[in-house]
């Protein structure tokens, strides 16, 4: 194909990409287990994150998606072996039929930079191999199981010496997470946890694993140019075999042109039919939702600006002094744009939702519909976090503030 028989206006490719991202209109009434796997798969990758100021990224993640849903069932689909966990993105959930895409990184994870320690496992190998005899012994273990030897007192910086033991087996796929309680890793060895792989029967080459990613992420995209495939799987450097234009060759890309940008673009074939609806201009997108800082629609920072003129850093790791708009702030996203974001604190034990503050973009408009719409997900938002009500702190738009106080 010389060309492209695909021509889109950014917005039709912002509506392409929020329905592949299962964004583009509001959640089902009613959602199952299953509808959870489902969306992880779609994803292809759930970044794991701790910070619970509000609910744990991955739950958010989910939410913005689904909806209501049991926060249980997320544990539960890794318990069954449904889902794996591994560094992917960075460390993620990710569908166990996808565990074969990251086995060489297992086998040789030199090129994965601090989340592979050599140093420690070379001066460490005694204590290794005592953690590793540990599990094989007794079962699946915490780090919480092993009593700090070191006479320190730890830290998400300073983690103990059984504790970077335990990562390390982790990081070389001799254990794998089996489980979590209270959102703790608790870690078995491989052969117990996936006991159906078998290097020998299903490994394949590194060039076909990563053709495969390179796709997974077209796909879970929805449309996407060649700068933003790596990301998303924090990839390398492609081989030629795998570049987007040898792809389109094969019939394995589509090649899509937006308005006003000189590089091409790339669908997945199985988005075909929604990219012809979004040539059509039927794509409508309705849903208001609040997103996680690590969701796969704003983790990538140029690439959120590119599509969506949205210029987001998260600042939690930034001096107070330093921060623009806040400790975790919280994209907004309204019918296809991304609108502003919110720094907010969930204060379950009192039932209270804390908006300390709420920043609109520049050039959107208040209207008493942007009130309504947003003040409905808010409500919902506050009350998926088991608070009845909500406190808003500060608005740069005092119309909105106002606004907004008439809703809650």
């Amino acid at each position: 194909m010389s060309g492209t028989d695909f021509h889109l206006t950014l917005s039709s490719a912002r509506a392409l990409h929020l329905a592949a991202q299962g964004l583009l209109q509001p959640p089902p009434r009613k959602t199952g287990k299953e509808d959870v796997l489902a969306c992880i798969r779609n994803m292809s990758a759930l970044q794991i994150d701790t910070i619970n100021v509000v609910a744990r990224s991955p739950y958010l993640v989910l939410w913005s998606r689904l909806g209501h849903y049991e926060h249980a069932w997320l544990n539960e689909l890794l318990e069954e072996g449904h889902l794996f966990e591994y560094w992917s993105h960075e460390a993620c959930f990710l569908p166990i039929e996808d565990y074969g895409l990251y086995r060489h990184q297992m086998v040789s994870p030199q090129g994965l930079g601090w989340k592979y320690n050599h140093k420690w496992l070379k001066e460490n190998a005694a204590q290794v191999e005592a953690i590793r005899q540990h599990i094989r012994d007794k079962g699946a273990s915490r780090s919480a199981d092993f009593e700090r030897t070191d006479g320190k007192s730890g830290g998400w910086w300073e983690w103990k010496p059984e504790k970077r033991s335990l990562e390390v087996l982790f990081t070389t796929g001799e254990v794998m997470v089996a489980k979590r309680h209270n959102f703790q890793r608790i870690y078995d060895l491989r052969e117990r946890v996936h006991p159906k792989w078998n290097d020998k029967k299903h490994l394949r080459s590194p060039a076909e694993c990563e053709r495969t990613q390179v796709l997974q992420a077209v796909r879970a995209l929805g449309i996407c140019k060649a700068s933003w495939m790596a990301d998303y799987f924090r990839m390398g450097k492609f081989d030629a075999k795998n570049q987007p234009a040898q792809l389109v060759k094969e019939g394995l890309l589509i090649p899509v042109q937006i308005e006003n940008q000189e590089q091409l673009f790339y669908v997945h074939p199985d988005r075909l039919d929604t990219l012809q609806g979004a040539q059509d201009n039927q794509l409508k997108a309705t849903a208001t939702r609040i997103l996680s800082p690590f969701d796969p629609v704003v983790w990538d920072r140029k690439r959120a600006i590119e599509l969506f003129d949205f210029d987001y850093k998260l600042e939690c790791y930034t001096p107070a002094p330093k921060r623009r708009y806040g400790y975790f702030t919280l994209p907004i996203l309204r019918r296809g744009a991304l609108i502003g974001r919110m720094d907010a604190k969930a204060h379950r034990k009192d039932g209270l939702f804390e908006i300390k503050a709420l920043h609109m973009e520049p050039g959107v408009r208040t209207s008493q519909a942007l009130a309504t719409d947003l003040g409905k997900t808010l409500r919902e938002f506050a009350s998926w976090h088991d608070c009845a009500n909500i406190q808003l702190q500060h608005c740069n738009s005092p119309e909105l503030f106002q606004l907004l106080s008439t809703e809650f």
